[in-house]
């Protein structure tokens, strides 16, 4: 089967935070398991690059809007090398096959589009225009360090508003799947109220860093229209093969910020082309930092690298994939991460893992004898991810964890060893009781492959030739308790 997942494409105005780790490590467990079961996989991420707000980050730096996103993007691509996100592909806004089918798009919607003035705010920190009924009324004062453009320009309009029932409908009857229930309700009641015609390009006097739309060189393209059609370019729509044989998305994961823009209006695009609506949305919560917003003026900014570099990948992984919760805003504290790193990841899994090797080199000269992988029923994790509730699906793998570690207390191996001379079958117990140790940690392994891909290669590499291959020191070394200074702004 074909399998195409995609993350939303930051906004590179700013350095990449733990939101966007989140998010990448979120959708590359989903591309990994889907490799593991066997599917052709498309895994696209990127970054959206035009808009009114990197021209002003680009002239405050004193440098053009196009190095400011080459600059940026590319420590986009760093962090996600730093956590072993498996894309295929990253797009950038900026890209002119991108560009060009941005147009080709426009093109195909024209029946829905047309040009009237606009008379309204415009909020440029979300890049969005902003209507009167849900403008913040102290937003709209000069004086306030946010506040809206007051704009009156003449802008191409997208005929949101007749497609309103039509998306209605299909997120009802669930064949555009809304997750979780609070996200699918919270755009249903917007719906509700009924989607207003929304405004997608702005003067070129007033901003030329965009597309171009086509026929008007007056006008480009509203950064997040554009932005949205990422999803479709990047497969080579309209006449690429991956587009045919890759579109619908099964899954495409967002931050609840831009639920509106992933659960209408994007929708709208579509059905005004024409073309089949991703399978599913996922829609996750915000991080904040011991119980606290992240902000600069609050000089509470935890960046990735500052994690990673203390603790590593996969441990990072595994905080954010099990202790955020999937449905839900998450918390993010040092002390809560070196517990779960020192408790489950060192003291559980980690024991678990040296424990085994361990008695197998001490009684048996390292040969682990006949095993097989154990077989608990792993319905429930893969429901989990498909349900993109990795929290959960973390939860059932360490049942089995602590299941075996459990196991290990009561089979007691090594009052078994003991008894060998006296008792000729007490060998006998011993390997298959260590074979038995051996088949749930390669199993554990197997299930860990989409969440702690590294940490699964190490633990199949110790056990899967029959004969023991010693981890050299272990696999998650007790971490100190002294924080990294706070990131520098």
């Amino acid at each position: 089967m074909n399998y195409y997942v995609t993350t939303s494409i930051p906004y590179v105005n700013g350095e990449p935070h733990v939101g966007h780790a989140l998010e990448f490590i979120m959708t590359d467990v989903l591309a990994r398991a889907a490799r593991q079961r066997g599917d052709n996989v498309i895994f696209t991420t990127g970054s959206d690059e035009h808009g009114t707000k990197n021209v002003q980050t680009a002239e405050r730096m004193g440098i053009t809007p196009q190095q400011l996103v080459d600059q940026m993007s590319s420590r986009f691509i760093s962090l996600m090398q730093d956590l072993n996100i498996s894309n295929d592909r990253f797009i950038r806004t900026t890209d002119k096959d991108h560009e060009r089918r941005a147009q080709i798009i426009w093109k195909a919607l024209e029946k829905d589009i047309y040009k009237a003035k606009y008379v309204g705010w415009y909020d440029v920190k979300e890049e969005e225009f902003v209507p009167e009924s849900k403008a913040d009324p102290a937003r709209m004062k000069a004086d306030h360090p946010q506040a809206y453009q007051k704009l009156e320009e003449e802008n191409y309009f997208f005929r949101l508003s007749s497609y309103t029932e039509q998306i209605k409908k299909v997120i009802t009857d669930g064949s555009f799947r809304v997750v979780p229930d609070t996200r699918r309700n919270e755009i249903l009641a917007v719906l509700k109220e009924g989607l207003e015609d929304i405004s997608i390009s702005r003067p070129k006097e007033k901003l030329d860093w965009g597309v171009p739309v086509p026929g008007d060189k007056d006008q480009v393209m509203y950064v997040w229209f554009e932005a949205l059609m990422n999803y479709i370019t990047v497969l080579g729509y309209p006449e690429g093969d991956d587009f045919k044989n890759f579109w619908p998305a099964n899954v495409q994961v967002v931050g609840k910020d831009i639920l509106r823009f992933h659960a209408a209006i994007w929708p709208g695009i579509l059905m005004s082309l024409g073309i089949p609506l991703p399978k599913q949305l996922y829609v996750h919560g915000h991080i904040t930092l011991d119980g606290k917003k992240m902000s600069k003026s609050l000089g509470n900014v935890v960046a990735p690298g500052q994690i990673l570099e203390k603790y590593g990948t996969d441990p990072f992984r595994y905080y954010f994939l099990r202790h955020i919760p999937s449905y839900n805003d998450g918390d993010f504290s040092w002390d809560a991460f070196e517990s779960s790193y020192n408790n489950e990841l060192a003291n559980e899994l980690g024991n678990a893992v040296q424990r085994t090797a361990a008695m197998v080199m001490k009684y048996q000269n390292g040969n682990i004898g006949t095993f097989n992988q154990a077989e608990h029923d792993s319905t429930p994790v893969f429901q989990n991810i498909e349900d993109c509730r990795f929290d959960r699906a973390l939860d059932e793998i360490w049942d089995q964890v602590r299941g075996l570690n459990q196991y290990i207390d009561e089979a007691k191996p090594w009052q078994i060893a003991k008894s060998i001379e006296k008792k000729k079958d007490d060998a006998d117990h011993l390997q298959e009781v260590l074979a038995y140790q051996v088949g749930c940690l390669m199993e554990i392994a197997d299930l860990l492959v989409p969440f702690l891909p590294d940490t699964a290669a190490k633990i199949k590499a110790v056990f899967e030739t029959g004969v023991v291959r010693p981890i050299q020191g272990t696999l998650f070394p007790k971490a100190e308790p002294a924080p990294p200074a706070p990131a520098k702004e």
